[in-house]
């Protein structure tokens, strides 16, 4: 008796559990695919979930239907348990709130803050203000869309938000933008170490030219900071051990910044006459004039009072800073890494990461910027330190910088690296167990490439700048916009609703600074000139 009413207990469980009604009915996009769940459970904890019968309560918002989807996966995959398997995002987050933020804004963070001042000069203190505040906030937006998102199907990666909204073509389309957009990062980093190391060794040893030695090559020092600084950093497993890296990044940029400030005071409006062997860019003529317009000719009569600040500039230049720096925040590849690896994570603590990078960003962006253009004025260069160099290229403050500058462009180009691993992984290891051979070969393998691009083919970083102006916009803005758009559930935010909206006028954004971009860089090409760059 007791035999058959244990038996009855059991079954009648066994039927409530099977019944549909005891799960809440979730939108069908909503239902991943059941190879995608056991990857894209959040921090790997799909295990543990599998062999519980009750869900634990998870505090605040770490995704809105996580009660739902593993209910779900345990019909899905009932037998879960008896066989653990671990993948490339399958680890506890383990990284601090602190080191997260130090991430992110060396993701952000890239040479184009040495460009700032120079686009300061073209629109003006308040039109650049407004810019970059506008930026920023969009910026702030974007991530929003994303964590959302993210959120609603409980997947923290960009490739597979692109699978859930528009299956393989949006996962490709996403993985393909990361890698491109990501590897045009490291090559222009790349490039910078290979012609900025010998001119500092050259001024360290008081060279007055170029050596024919090997440490005065920029190939071969190029190859040495790759595999003696960047490599090792990138074999990390988990991107939050870079936080100390990117930290020390961050104060060299903090360095920079203060030496720049510091340069205002002591550099004087009108700069003095230079003897010697010392470019003598006083002598105000058009010729000197426009170089500091960087070889596009603007005349200017040399009694002019050229250190009066313009408020508000309009020129024949101004277009090319729109599109520079609505890309002045790019950091999305990294965002869903960051939050993947995140201590106890959340969207509204994600989110707050996002915004304390992105404003400690803006504050140094605007400070360089204001700074270095209140010393030269109409004067500066696109690159902020070769006009200092033009006033005293020995200079021991600013050799210093340009040290801390190299350093932290090298500190960030792991932390770029990162994300297009992750694509190459989603896009052809999906699935796969962890392998340390694969996440080795994959790291040595881009950084050759790229090697091999800034060494053989310096001409090619023209080509990544017109690929950046075509995967950036679509990282920042169109992307985010239209995959929340189709995974957001139309039960809960119809068509027609002010969020989805807005999400799609931010897509439309994304596509008119798209071709901006394009334009003027062929603009650029076709009358060989050099006027448009990238923030990164």
């Amino acid at each position: 008796m007791e035999l058959r009413a244990a038996g009855r207990g059991v079954e009648s469980l066994s039927r409530a559990h099977s019944k549909p009604s005891c799960l809440p009915a979730m939108d069908t996009t909503d239902v991943p695919l059941q190879a995608e769940m056991v990857e894209l459970v959040p921090n790997g904890k799909h295990t543990a979930a599998l062999t519980t019968s009750t869900v634990p309560s998870l505090a605040g918002d770490r995704f809105e239907e996580n009660q739902t989807g593993v209910a779900e996966m345990e019909e899905f995959l009932p037998h879960g348990a008896e066989k653990k398997q671990t993948h490339f995002t399958d680890f506890e987050g383990k990284t601090s709130f602190g080191m997260s933020v130090f991430n992110l804004s060396n993701a952000i963070m890239g040479s184009g803050i040495l460009g700032l001042a120079y686009a300061m000069a073209n629109t003006g203190i308040i039109l650049f203000l407004f810019l970059l505040t506008a930026v920023a906030l969009l910026s702030s937006y974007s991530i929003h869309l994303l964590l959302k998102s993210s959120g609603i199907v409980g997947i923290r990666a960009y490739e597979q938000l692109g699978y859930r909204a528009f299956g393989t073509p949006g996962k490709l389309a996403a993985a393909i933008a990361i890698t491109l957009q990501n590897i045009g990062a490291m090559s222009s980093y790349l490039y910078i170490v290979k012609s900025e190391v010998p001119l500092v060794i050259q001024t360290f040893l008081n060279l007055e030219e170029k050596t024919t030695d090997w440490y005065m090559n920029g190939n071969y020092l190029v190859i040495l900071v790759s595999v003696t600084i960047i490599l090792p950093l990138a074999l990390m497993k988990q991107l939050g051990y870079l936080g100390y890296a990117s930290g020390f990044s961050l104060s060299c940029m903090v360095f920079f910044l203060i030496s720049v400030i510091y340069k205002k005071f002591q550099i004087p409006c009108p700069l003095p006459e230079q003897e010697g062997n010392i470019t003598g860019i006083l002598n105000a003529t058009t010729v000197s004039t426009s170089d500091y317009q960087n070889g596009y000719t603007v005349l200017q009569d040399p009694e002019q009072d050229t250190c009066t600040p313009s408020f508000f500039t309009l020129n024949s230049q101004t277009a090319y800073t729109i599109p520079i720096m609505a890309f002045a925040f790019v950091c999305h590849p990294e965002v869903l890494p960051i939050y993947t690896e995140l201590k106890d994570p959340s969207k509204k603590k994600m989110q707050c990461i996002s915004n304390i990078s992105i404003m400690v960003m803006y504050l140094m962006y605007f400070l360089a910027a204001l700074f270095g253009y209140l010393t030269f004025y109409d004067r500066v260069e696109s690159e902020l330190l070769h006009t200092y160099n033009k006033v005293d290229p020995f200079d021991v403050l600013i050799l210093c910088v340009r040290v801390a500058v190299l350093t932290a462009v090298t500190l960030t180009v792991p932390i770029v690296l990162f994300p297009v691993r992750r694509a190459i992984q989603q896009m052809l290891f999906q699935g796969k167990d962890f392998s340390w051979i694969r996440h080795i070969a994959i790291a040595v393998i881009l950084l050759t490439f790229i090697n091999l691009l800034v060494i053989f083919a310096p001409s090619i970083l023209g080509i990544f700048g017109l690929i950046g102006a075509t995967s950036a916009p679509c990282l920042i803005f169109i992307f985010p916009a239209i995959f929340y758009i189709r995974i957001m559930p139309k039960d809960k935010e119809p068509l027609r609703s002010t969020p989805k909206i807005l999400a799609a006028c931010f897509a439309l954004l994304g596509v008119v600074f798209m071709i901006m971009s394009l334009s003027f860089i062929i603009i650029d090409w076709a009358t060989g000139g050099g006027k448009s760059g990238g923030s990164h």
